[in-house]
């Protein structure tokens, strides 16, 4: 079954219909909030608010480790994560759709084989994110008519704060073009579930130094409103295969 992650901006999804909510315990402990499972536009589907519903847990406070296995245990086969991002190449509004993650957090549980009684594991993570899930999407961007970006890498910082301009300058240098604080290690965790996974960003505002000004919550606020809407539409037409 597909299953969303929902980010800033997008802690519920009002288009789906929801069944039932499963209060999962799993061995890492409870995931951010329950795993709603419902129809969105009659086909089943997953949804996870990834800060809890409401917005409670900062990003280095999320357990991603409970998240994931929860999702896999309500029978998540692929999962298609959203977040809200800054944009270091990218500009404000655009959706992107990253080929390449690089991890710049810390201390953050970010295996599920770190168990010494549990044979160790090495996954492979040279391309992160799952080409034939990517392709779903472009195809969902390209039918839902929205102008987007294809390809590009995501810098995972350990928030909460923004980053300063420095750190902006040295993750361009880095070669990225969007600077978020959730991607890791989410999306590693799902390879290590063997569960498809891939990521559509919103650019919510220029990363530290790329604007000429000082960007208000007011216009942040806005584009996520404008562009949760879009994502919300390709969500939708992707679901509908």
């Amino acid at each position: 079954m597909l299953a969303f992650i929902g980010g800033t901006g997008l802690t519920r999804m009002d288009d789906l219909e929801i069944r039932h909510r499963h209060d999962i315990e799993t061995r890492y402990g409870k995931p951010s909030a329950p795993v709603a499972e419902g129809e969105l536009n009659g086909v089943p589907v997953l949804f996870l608010a990834r800060h809890g519903d409401p917005h409670v847990w900062l990003p280095h406070q999320v357990n991603y480790r409970a998240n994931m296995q929860a999702l896999k245990d309500a029978g998540a086969t692929a999962i298609v994560a959203v977040n809200a991002v800054g944009g270091i190449t990218a500009p404000a509004g655009a959706l992107v759709l990253p080929e390449q993650i690089i991890d710049y957090t810390w201390g953050r549980d970010s295996t599920l084989f770190d168990d010494p009684n549990d044979p160790l594991v090495h996954v492979d993570f040279s391309w992160p994110f799952d080409p034939v899930l990517r392709r779903r999407l472009r195809g969902a961007l390209e039918r839902a008519g929205l102008q987007w970006v294809d390809g590009g890498c995501y810098a995972a910082t350990q928030g909460p704060r923004l980053e300063t301009a420095a750190e902006i300058l040295r993750l361009e240098r880095d070669g990225c073009d969007i600077v978020g604080m959730t991607g890791m290690p989410e999306a590693v965790l799902a390879r290590e579930l063997g569960i498809p996974y891939a990521m559509l960003s919103l650019v919510v505002n220029p990363a530290a130094g790329k604007a000429s000004r000082e960007i208000t919550m007011a216009e942040i606020e806005a584009v996520l409103h404008t562009g949760m809407s879009d994502v919300r539409t390709v969500l939708a037409t992707l679901a509908a295969g």
